[in-house]
């Protein structure tokens, strides 16, 4: 039922020209643990979809295909002999999907990852069952999706032997915007303000799953404590169950985002090295492409001393989260969460995951600012990497008609007052950026995004212009 979905637009645009095509299509969809990719397809889908199978987590070859066999008999009914291999099973398949009469015939190969075990045969079978069969006909939409992004970019979209520059569509389902996520609330039956649902978006991040679990009769503080803190909480143990179904080997992975997160402002990757001390021979350059492909980092440029440097940060919502507040914690904190608002705590974590929220919805922020169709470029800027006094801007938009919005972002309970001290180290950072330009013409606006916008006062004439949280969600 495709009015049941909520948001994804681009997406559902993209499966529209993918079954209208006069070809056939093998699309991959990719992203992490519980972003919704089943759900999108089965959902649009849902007329045209002639065999849907998944995976079995942690199974063996023998479970994999008697799986497979015994979707296709729910059918098939009239399916009688048994595959003793993935060739056969992909036999059948063909068998199957040739006595159908559907113009357009949409399968669905669900958790791929987990039917190829070690040895299984199954991705030879699989493309076979591409190269030798599917790829020539009209008919077919062959749809696979895994969360395990590095099985999914090893043996899909980087492959090297006979699936190399098959896939016809890639698909990388991210998590939901601010806008997405109160539509799925509102559709959930919940009634919150915005900054309510901020909050909610700087622990769960914009993951659909993630929202399902939560209660409208509860408030922020009561669902994050039942479903993270208590002792038998759904989502207690998601960390390292969100790792290990993303990635192979995932405490590397671990490390690496444990590493990121001891420094918020990003690492080098010869820093990520140095700290990681994981096996030479392209690994780490492997673990940082899959954690970007899923959104965990993001690779972003830095101008420090007058060089251009290439920073990873961590910025998984859910990560940030657990390395604050979980990680360390022991016992059965069920109370924690509510114990902890309004504390400083509270309030440090709250500033840094506002940063987070805002460079996840850069788009809005320029619609806001009225520059959607000026080019630009986004970054950050330090006056010195080992410098720790305060010199430091986390977003700089450099548009192309020789301006930069200097933004500083302030996540606040209600409307923010600019006080004298805050006034005085926002204009040494102007000043600092503007003797680091090449370009000295350039202009510099001030830009504040908060909460609530910036109360009008005697130090508030230094801001040129603002960001409000309403604007995040448009």
């Amino acid at each position: 039922m495709r009015d049941s979905i909520v948001g994804r637009k681009m997406e559902k645009a993209e499966l529209e020209k993918i079954f209208n095509s006069a070809k056939a299509e093998f699309l991959a969809v990719c992203g992490r643990r519980r972003v919704g990719k089943t759900f999108l397809i089965k959902e649009y889908f849902e007329k045209e979809l002639v065999f849907s199978v998944s995976g079995l987590a942690k199974a063996n070859t023998q479970k994999q295909i008697k799986n497979f066999y015994s979707t296709l008999k729910l059918y098939d009914s009239s399916l009688t002999e048994k595959p003793n291999d993935w060739l056969d099973a992909f036999n059948l398949l063909i068998k199957y999907l040739t006595s159908l009469s559907q113009e357009r015939k949409v399968i669905l190969l669900d958790e791929l990852p987990w039917m190829d075990t070690p040895k299984s045969g199954f991705i030879s079978a699989l493309e076979h069952f591409w190269n030798g069969w599917a790829s020539s006909r009209r008919d077919i939409v062959l749809i696979v999706c895994g969360s395990a992004t590095s099985w999914m970019m090893d043996n899909l979209i980087n492959n090297h032997g006979g699936l190399h520059n098959r896939l016809t569509r890639q698909m990388f389902l991210e998590p939901f915007t601010l806008n997405e996520t109160e539509q799925m609330l509102e559709s959930l039956g919940f009634n919150l303000s915005r900054y309510e649902i901020a909050e909610y978006y700087m622990i769960l991040g914009g993951i659909p799953y993630y929202m399902t679990l939560l209660n409208p009769d509860e408030s922020v503080a009561q669902n994050i404590d039942r479903l993270i803190f208590k002792r038998n909480g759904e989502l207690k143990n998601e960390f390292d169950n969100l790792y290990a179904a993303l990635f192979r080997n995932s405490e590397s992975y671990i490390k690496v985002a444990s590493i990121l997160n001891s420094k918020r402002s990003g690492l080098t990757r010869n820093e990520i090295k140095e700290e990681a001390k994981l096996p030479s021979g392209g690994t780490l350059t492997k673990i940082l492409k899959n954690m970007e492909s899923c959104g965990f980092i993001r690779k972003f440029n830095c101008l420090s001393l007058g060089k251009t440097q290439t920073l990873y940060q961590l910025v998984d919502f859910f990560s940030l989260f657990y390395f604050r507040f979980i990680q360390h914690e022991t016992g059965n904190k069920t109370n924690y969460w509510s114990a902890i608002q309004g504390t400083q705590k509270f309030y440090a974590w709250a500033g840094l995951a506002f940063e987070n929220v805002a460079l996840y919805h850069i788009s809005q922020i320029k619609q806001a600012l009225g520059i959607s169709g000026i080019d630009s470029e986004e970054y950050t800027w330090r006056k010195d990497s080992n410098e720790t006094d305060g010199a430091q801007i986390d977003l700089l938009i450099d548009r192309k008609d020789n301006t930069i919005n200097l933004c500083e972002m302030k996540f606040c309970e209600s409307v923010y007052e600019l006080k004298a001290d805050e006034e005085m180290k926002l204009r040494n950072r102007i000043s600092a950026l503007r003797s680091s330009l090449k370009k000295k013409t350039k202009s510099i606006q001030l830009t504040m995004i908060t909460s609530f916008g910036v109360a009008k006062g005697k130090h508030s004439g230094i801001v040129q212009s603002q960001v409000a949280l309403d604007d995040l969600f448009a």
